[in-house]
């Protein structure tokens, strides 16, 4: 379960498609196998694999799977210091 991290967090690789493929541009997650999406721009691509995303971790928690960490994702640290105001 994926509960401190966001889709934010998640690496996404956007490569140009070949005219005999459409054209445009695929983005790619590495970590959520199957998880892309396409766009006519780079930013449409970037914005409709954020949908996908979200769709892969839904299906992945209804299933009851375990939904892979980002790569680059680190736990926020935690002091451990309790700071009261009064």
């Amino acid at each position: 379960m994926m509960s401190m991290a966001h889709m934010e967090d998640y690496e996404v690789r956007i490569s140009a498609l070949s005219e005999e493929d459409g054209g445009g541009f695929v983005a790619i997650v590495p970590e959520l196998p199957g998880c892309m999406s396409d766009g006519e721009t780079r930013q449409e691509a970037l914005e409709n694999v954020r949908d996908a995303i979200a769709s892969w971790i839904e299906t992945a928690e209804a299933l009851g799977r375990t939904i892979p960490a980002p790569r680059f994702y680190k736990e926020p640290k935690v002091s451990g210091n309790l700071a009261l105001q009064g």
